[in-house]
């Protein structure tokens, strides 16, 4: 489902100063591609506000929800809003918003919209109740595209697709072919209530990411910045942050505590645990990466190599596991699904699907020849490239090998200039207690645009599969 809404700039939205600089900075930056800084500043902010549905009130009655209280949660997102409005981010995220109360949709609504911004709702598949909201403020950004995203899984989960156009003049005697957009998603993961489950959100990211390929590719986007939002149920040493950090994306709010990055929470869960699991994404159009298509199989046999290492098994103990009970030294086809239904990525209805497993098989059979020799397993047993691999490979500017741009000009890319949590206790791995408005920190981030100069040496970002 498709909604387009085009929009006009009229005034402008500020960020307080005590969180933010409030006045924009203008500074020179030299990397392999020009880039120049622009006196432009916008920001984006992430939030899981926990639906009412699902606040707990009693933890001796864990059906005692929020939902049933109206004082309880119309208080709680008054102050939500107040909080939001006071920030007044450019782009707003909010993940477990509650679409099926309409008091709570119309409060929402209003609001934003009488302080400049358009929203997209988007419920849960399955009428869940809760989804997704994203508010843009027509000061900084035109929505060109809204297209929604539906998994259709075992978690109902969804995704938001935005194609801004970002509205505020970057400097005189602009060319006039000068691109100026930005593609943003904003999605809430399944949580992990047990470890099979980590497939479903690596499936989850994948879906998003062919997608992501694929609006480019219909929309002739070669050099276009993509931010990432939302509640990823995961955390900086899971499987979908190491997927995303070969697909050439960064952490926002790592990017800018690179020292301190390890102690940062934003989530506590129903079990009392604290994690970070809200991320802010963000990709520049020349940023190296992999082929999507190698880097979901190095993740899902990443999952395979952690389930096998959980059963103390060496690489050769996971080779004989692999080749079952053929006596030759090498795996066929149906003794690598007969592991992959025992560690059951396949087989379950959160497992791998036909297409996705046939797709791992000729990854591993590199030479064709039907089987997986030992050299070929040793392939796929260390393949999956760790963080420091990968900025590695950005430093050595290992591109994409797809189609060479023969284009040259600017195009708009975008500098992370402070990323802050808040409640701030969280940025030092300590959730305070008397933190109420939600189960989950807001994560805020500064951005500073960015004129970015692509030449005929540059390749497009676009992946070949």
């Amino acid at each position: 489902m498709v909604a387009v809404t085009n929009h006009d700039m009229d005034s402008h939205s500020r960020l307080p100063a005590t969180s933010f600089p409030s006045v924009p900075e203008i500074e020179t930056e030299t990397r392999e591609t020009e880039q120049e800084a622009l006196p432009c500043l916008v920001s984006c902010t992430t939030f899981n506000i926990l639906a009412p549905i699902y606040k707990r009130l009693d933890p001796l009655n864990q059906g005692l929800r929020e939902s049933e209280f109206k004082a309880f949660w119309l208080d709680r997102n008054q102050r939500i809003l107040d909080w939001l409005l006071y920030e007044a981010s450019s782009i707003i995220c909010l993940q477990e918003f509650w679409v099926g109360n309409e008091e709570l949709v119309r409060m929402y609504s209003e609001r934003l919209h009488d302080a400049g911004y358009t929203t997209f709702k988007l419920g849960r598949t399955n009428n869940r109740g809760d989804g997704l909201l994203t508010a843009v403020h027509k000061d900084y950004f035109s929505v060109l595209h809204h297209r929604e995203l539906l998994f259709n899984d075992f978690g109902d989960r969804v995704a938001q697709l935005l194609h801004l156009q970002l509205n505020v003049p970057l400097w005189q005697n602009q060319r006039a072919n000068f691109e100026r957009e930005i593609l943003v998603v904003n999605t809430h993961l399944l949580f992990p209530h047990d470890s099979s489950l980590c497939i479903v959100r690596l499936q989850q990211v994948y879906k998003i990411l062919q997608y992501l390929e694929s609006y480019q590719k219909e929309n002739q986007l070669n050099s276009i910045p993509i931010m990432l939002c939302g509640d990823w149920n995961g955390s900086k040493r899971g499987h979908v942050y190491k997927l995303l950090r070969s697909q050439g994306f960064e952490s926002t709010y790592d990017k800018v505590h690179d020292t301190d990055a390890h102690k940062w929470v934003s989530h506590r869960n129903h079990r009392g645990n604290i994690c970070g699991v809200d991320f802010i994404w963000l990709r520049n159009a020349n940023t190296s990466r992999k082929p999507l298509k190698t880097s979901w199989g190095e993740s899902v046999f990443s999952i395979l190599k952690y389930q096998l290492r959980k059963a103390s098994m060496t690489e050769h103990d996971a080779f004989a596991f692999l080749k079952g009970d053929n006596c030759g030294d090498f795996i066929t086809y149906s003794a690598f699904l007969e592991a992959l239904r025992q560690v059951n990525l396949i087989g379950v209805p959160s497992g791998l699907n036909f297409q996705e497993t046939r797709d791992l098989w000729i990854q591993a059979d590199t030479d064709g020849n039907g089987v997986v020799d030992y050299e070929e397993f040793k392939g796929i047993w260390n393949a999956m490239s760790s963080d420091r691999e990968v900025k590695e490979e950005e430093s050595n500017g290992n591109l994409d090998s797809s189609k060479l741009s023969t284009e040259e000009g600017a195009y708009l890319g975008f500098k992370v200039k402070s990323a802050a949590l808040f409640p701030r206790e969280v940025e030092k791995g300590l959730w305070p207690e008397h933190y109420s408005l939600s189960d989950h920190a807001r994560l805020t981030v500064m951005l500073s645009a960015v004129k970015m100069q692509c030449s005929q040496s540059r390749r497009h970002s676009l992946g070949a599969n």
